[in-house]
């Protein structure tokens, strides 16, 4: 099942500091990146080539971990390590600060957006997860404050069409929390990675998710029936892709267009995988269907895949860059 990875266009996204995250919006059209400058740049398309539209600054203090587009694309939220969570308001071409969400006791290391738009979680150095409603007038409250993890939490990400959420942690593990009587709960917890998990994505129906770990491994988990009845939730590894990565996988990417899994590593490579169709689903095999072997310079960071143009691929590194891939299977 092979492929092939093609460079686009690189971008010199955050000059002289890291790149940290890529994200795009619902339409695919424009591209949020942050880095280390304490900035947000937002991409957009401008014939072939993709060009910086605006520049967020003064936001926040330190460096700006995460950027995540609210499910209307009205919305962005930026987590950083000065401890807040930034949202941003798009206003015709620009964005305007909207409000700061305080209370983390040190650095957020991640923002999510619920399918609905109606909930955003955040997450920290602090250990905890936290969950914020927002109602009409754009007026942000937390809900409740998780604190299933033992370490860092590095990542959360919502299930694509259940108020279902996810977390990935420094203690190795993987959480999915549920709300029950008006408060979350951590209701599984996913063992088997033997180091920092980093980061998390869900297939495009939800039934499965894909971790990606300090242990250089990707591991995909399927829900089960739970044996003890109770309601709790059971998930699975039902494949671990091992021997593929060099270094750390910082971050997995899984396309909802074409079910190609994309992951980001520190030996400074984007990978594409791609399912076997023929495989047993309760066993699934994925094999590695093309690399960029030297995407960037530094470590990778970030891989984003287009959620409208199938195959366009966003990578981002130490190096401070983007790199625009296109990935084509070959028939």
């Amino acid at each position: 099942m092979k492929g092939a990875l093609t460079p686009v266009q690189t971008l010199s996204a955050h000059p002289d500091s890291r790149c940290w995250f890529v994200s795009w919006n619902p339409t695919g059209t424009l591209l949020a990146s942050c880095g280390g400058d304490k900035a947000i740049r937002i991409w957009g398309r401008e014939g072939d080539s993709w060009i910086c539209k605006s520049v967020l600054q003064d936001g926040h203090q330190r460096t700006v971990r995460k950027v995540a587009w609210s499910p209307c694309g009205n919305y962005l939220a930026s987590a950083s390590f000065d401890a807040t969570t930034c949202i941003w308001k798009k206003k015709n071409d620009d964005f305007e600060s909207l409000t700061v969400l305080e209370g983390h006791e040190n650095e957020v290391k991640c923002v999510a957006w619920a399918p609905s738009g109606n909930l955003l979680a955040t997450c920290s150095r602090d250990k905890s997860v936290w969950v914020w409603e927002v109602d009409e007038e754009d007026e942000y409250e937390c809900v409740t404050v998780v604190n299933a993890h033992t370490q860092d939490v590095k990542h959360i990400v919502w299930h694509p069409t259940q108020e279902l959420l996810a977390s990935a942690s420094y203690d190795n593990n993987v959480c999915i929390y549920k709300e029950e009587d008006d408060d979350w709960e951590c209701r599984a917890t996913l063992t088997g990675h033997t180091s920092t998990v980093w980061s998390l994505a869900f297939d495009a129906a939800g039934e499965r998710l894909a971790s990606c770990s300090d242990d250089r491994t990707v591991k995909i988990w399927k829900e089960s029936p739970s044996e003890s009845g109770q309601g709790d939730l059971s998930w699975k590894c039902v494949c671990t892709l091992s021997g593929y990565h060099g270094r750390t996988v910082y971050d997995v990417a899984w396309c909802r267009l074409t079910g190609a899994l994309a992951t980001a590593c520190g030996d400074d490579s984007v990978r594409v995988f791609k399912e076997d169709e023929t495989a047993d689903p309760e066993q699934p095999v994925f094999s590695l269907a093309a690399q960029a072997a030297r995407a960037h310079s530094q470590d990778v960071n970030c891989v984003a895949w287009n959620p409208t143009e199938a195959g366009l691929l966003a990578s981002c590194s130490d190096d401070g860059d983007i790199a625009i891939w296109r990935f084509q299977q070959e028939k």
